[in-house]
């Protein structure tokens, strides 16, 4: 895999997470747990973007 394509899919997930991270935030049946590991994944995932577009 390219290392264009893999920042691609890198920042798919990264979309993916963040619309996860803002329905999971509106839905008052999920615990801040869930939220606060999904906002750390979509934090390591951005971190690894900005490192590879350097």
């Amino acid at each position: 895999m390219s290392l264009g394509a893999h920042l691609q899919e890198l920042k798919k997930k990264h979309a993916t997470l963040s619309a996860r991270v803002e329905e999971a935030e509106r839905s008052p049946g999920t615990d801040d747990l869930t939220v606060r590991e999904l906002k750390k994944e979509k934090l390591r995932l951005k971190e690894e973007i900005t490192r590879l577009e350097i």
